[in-house]
């Protein structure tokens, strides 16, 4: 099964409050785009950051909670928590 599939899976029950937030644009934009190429739009599986040509773009909607942001950003330049209660991503079949 591939993991668009998978993520076809889950259901979410969404907030209207981030729980992820980048703690500073200039980072992104002064060296991480040209040392690394901006990981963050690529490592995570449900698309959450996007580059719109000016700064990252956080989908914090689309989340699946694996936390691979917390590794994969080079600068640790991504301020995620875990939802408020009761609101996120609700797993179903394992």
């Amino acid at each position: 099964m591939k993991i668009e599939e998978k993520l076809f899976l889950l259901t979410y029950k969404h907030d209207k409050q981030t729980h992820i937030t980048i703690r500073s644009n200039e980072p992104c934009v002064n060296q991480c785009g040209a040392q690394w190429g901006r990981p963050c739009t690529t490592f995570c599986p449900a698309n959450v950051y996007n580059w719109d040509g000016e700064k990252i773009a956080v989908s914090y909607e689309n989340c699946v909670e694996c936390t691979s942001c917390l590794t994969g950003c080079p600068y640790q330049n991504i301020d995620w928590r875990l939802p408020r209660g009761g609101f996120g991503v609700q797993y179903r079949n394992g």
